[in-house]
Formats: structure tokens, C-alpha cells, sequence
């Protein structure tokens, strides 16, 4: 049995190993796999890994050996499901390997943005402390998340997880979401999407991207929100119309945007985000700690041995 990774250098650039694949069968990595070059390289192969190449109908019917499509990955939009299970592959993703790195990305974004760290880092890289006539300086208000209300939208793994974190800083946390009252944990108190987005200090968004929650933030939501607001996503690039977005920030309609996703990735050199004030970008690497991508490349490891032994597991056909 043949294995082909289509794009593993995202997940595994060297510093961990696919040795676990190669004791189940042959295995080819490609670190990148252009779209004329996804055909040829599956050929011969009963399984094939992908992060992000797309494997559509147009693939999947030229390739009539494939048993298996393992996506290296939560979401799996990739894969046309449709004609997969057509033609009996069975398809399996990688759920809740990178939600604490996430979480924890969200942080990294906030604290960034109310204690201004990178801020002070770099002035002082430029030798302002050194020239100071004062034991400290400040040139931007810092603030305590302490008492701040912190409105998450979604409330799944990664939400739930950066509730948690919210309450351990002692902000008050409130959620859009379909869980009843019963099922949320003891300091969240659900509330209607129009009061998340009126009354919250920091607005974090994990909800899924579907047609509903496509450009769920635009102009107009944004001018409900409070001039102090920072708003984060972490979830889908699609769920904030970009050039709304910019426009609030430079109009200070919103106070700052954290995001580590835009809707084209990689972005446009004139994606206006870019350029916008307070708008802090990472590049959609929230997910991919040490640990989370170690955590991924085991979860596929166990997919494919299940399938090998004939008891898929994450089938998501």
C-alpha cells in the first residue's frame, strides 16, 4: 500500500518525523503539490494526505485506486465529499489537535494589544528606554482585562476553551451560542448576537463559516460595537468583510482587530487590513505549535491504521 502526502511542509517542516507513517506502508512527502501536479504524484497511491490541496471531482475521477483521503486538518472542504463517497472513499479529518494553541493565540493577540509589548520591544530595540530621562515611559494607555467583558461567539472546543481563559483573567464572559444554559459552564451566560456585540469589551469569533455567518462582520455590525472594542478571529477569514473592517479601524470606529486569518491567504499586497491601524495579523499559525502539529500527525497516524484495519475512525463521509 502507497502513501502520498500532497503538502506536508505546513504541518511538518523538519522538526518532527512521518516515521510512524512508513512502518504502516510506502510513503512519498511533497512539501508542496501545484494543482497540475496533484494527478500524476496520486496515481499509484490507495491513500493520499492533504492539508490544503483541493481534491475535487475533476481529481477523484482520475484516480481510481484511491481508498483513503486523510485531510491533515479540522475542516475538510478540500474534498469533494460527494463524489468520495460515490467512489467508496472513505475521508477522515483531524479534529481538536490545536485547540489550547488557539486559545492561546486569541491571548497572545489581546495582551499584545492592551499591554503593548511589541510596542515597548521594538521602541526599545531602538534605544528609546536607553535615552530616558525617567525609570519608565508610556506613550499608550495600557489597560487590565480584569472586569472587561469578553463576548465569544461560538461556543465549541475553542471557545470554550478561551472562556476559560477569559474567566481565569477575570472578565466577565459572555457567549452567542446553541448551547443551553444547562451545558454552559459555571461564569458564561448566553446572550442574543446584537447585545454580544453592543455590550462587549473584546469580541472573540469561533463559530463555523457558513453562508449565515458569512460577513457576519461587516459595517454595520461594526458600528454597533463600542469605539474601545478590540475585535479577534481566529476562526474564518470569511467571517469579517475585510475592507469594512479597515474602514472601522482607520475611522476608529473600533479601538483594534487581531486576526490570524483573512479571507485570501496568502493575502494580496493591497488586502487593505494590511495597512490598516491597530491591525495586528498573524499568519494563520495559531494552530501550528510544536505540540499541536506533533498532536496532529498522531491523530493521523491512528486514522489511517484504523482504516488500514478495516474500522475507520473521523470518517467525515
Amino acid at each position: 500500500m502507497k502513501i502520498v502526502i500532497l503538502d506536508g511542509f505546513t504541518v511538518n517542516p523538519g522538526d518532527l518525523s512521518w516515521s510512524a507513517l512508513e512502518s504502516l506502508a510506502e510513503v512519498e512527502v511533497y512539501d508542496r503539490t501545484s494543482e497540475d501536479q496533484i494527478v500524476p504524484r496520486c496515481k499509484g497511491a490507495e491513500i493520499v494526505l492533504t492539508n490544503k490541496v483541493v481534491l475535487d471531482s475533476s481529481v477523484l475521477n482520475q484516480l481510481p485506486r484511491l481508498m483513503y483521503i486523510g485531510v491533515l486538518a479540522t475542516g475538510y472542504n478540500v474534498v469533494d465529499l460527494e463524489v468520495a463517497s460515490r467512489q467508496s472513499i472513505v475521508v477522515t479529518n483531524i479534529p481538536s489537535y490545536s485547540t489550547d494553541s488557539v486559545a492561546q493565540m486569541v491571548f497572545s493577540h489581546l495582551l499584545n494589544i492592551v499591554s503593548r509589548t511589541d510596542h515597548y520591544a521594538q521602541e526599545n530595540r531602538n534605544g528609546r528606554w536607553s535615552k530616558n530621562e525617567d525609570f519608565c515611559y508610556l506613550d499608550h494607555t495600557l489597560s487590565e482585562l480584569a472586569g472587561k467583558r469578553m463576548g465569544i461567539v461560538g461556543l465549541g472546543n475553542i471557545g470554550m476553551a478561551v472562556a476559560k481563559i477569559a474567566l481565569a483573567f477575570n472578565m466577565e464572559v459572555i457567549a452567542y451560542t446553541s448551547k443551553s444554559e444547562e451545558e454552559l459552564p459555571e461564569g458564561v451566560r448566553s446572550v442574543t448576537m446584537e447585545e454580544l456585540f453592543t455590550g462587549s469589551d473584546v469580541i472573540s469569533l469561533h463559530c463555523p463559516l457558513t453562508e449565515s455567518t458569512r460577513h457576519l462582520v461587516n459595517a454595520s455590525r461594526l458600528h454597533t460595537m463600542k469605539p474601545s472594542a478590540i475585535l479577534i478571529n481566529t476562526g474564518r477569514g470569511p467571517l469579517v468583510c475585510d475592507q469594512d473592517v479597515a474602514d472601522a479601524l482607520n475611522s476608529h470606529t473600533i479601538a483594534a482587530y487581531a486576526a490570524d486569518v483573512l479571507t485570501e491567504e496568502p493575502p494580496k499586497a493591497d488586502n487593505p487590513l494590511l495597512t490598516a491601524k491597530n491591525c495586528y495579523l498573524t499568519p494563520h499559525i495559531a494552530w501550528a505549535t510544536y505540540e499541536a502539529r506533533q498532536r496532529l500527525i498522531n491523530i493521523c497516524v491512528e486514522n489511517v491504521k484504523a482504516f488500514i484495519e478495516g474500522e475507520p475512525k473521523n470518517q467525515v463521509n
